[in-house]
């Protein structure tokens, strides 16, 4: 199948990635802002993929070559003509201080994806609001609650875990107030 690689859009760069990494025998683990994009249909663009994987960027390297993507920096993946770059973020999975549980997969006319589910999605953006005050990543999490169905009691319980109880009632009822 030939790719407009200027045109792309996230979800099927994802499967495209993911694909790749898995023929190559490479687990990763789709996070970041492009799991927003993919759940909420691009209401949120990021303009980058964020993987996490065990295997090493040696092994990462000549996988992404050969779909024409070259290393800019220790982590990080550029396309001539593509609008995204790859970037690959340190193991393990984990979001604030806990590890991924949760795997989900996502099958596309172009392959796989392993992206967090969208509770964890929500955890992620969660955490930058609650360690970095993103306020931009507060807005992600709502959009995210608002489009997929999320265990709130599992985003409660890892907030309450985090010691950010303030943050998510302020969460919560912006929550409440979006649906």
């Amino acid at each position: 199948m030939k790719t407009d690689w200027e045109n792309i859009g996230i979800k099927e760069l994802a499967s495209i990635i993911s694909s790749k990494l898995n023929e190559k025998g490479i687990d990763a683990i789709l996070v970041g802002g492009a799991c927003v994009s993919i759940y909420t249909k691009n209401k949120y663009l990021s303009i980058d993929l964020d993987f996490v994987s065990s295997a090493s960027i040696k092994e990462i390297s000549p996988a992404l070559s050969e779909l024409g993507f070259e290393r800019k920096s220790s982590r990080h993946f550029e396309r001539e003509g593509c609008p995204f770059f790859i970037e690959f973020v340190s193991p393990p999975a984990a979001i604030g201080s806990e590890p991924i549980k949760g795997k989900t997969v996502l099958q596309t006319r172009r392959g796989r994806i392993f992206p967090l589910t969208p509770t964890d999605s929500v955890k992620d953006r969660l955490a930058a609001y609650y360690h970095w005050n993103d306020p931009q990543a507060l807005e992600q999490a709502l959009m995210l609650a608002k489009a997929q169905k999320i265990n709130l009691q599992e985003v409660k319980r890892w907030t309450e875990k985090e010691g950010h109880k303030e943050k998510y009632a302020d969460f919560i009822s912006r929550v409440k107030n979006k649906k």
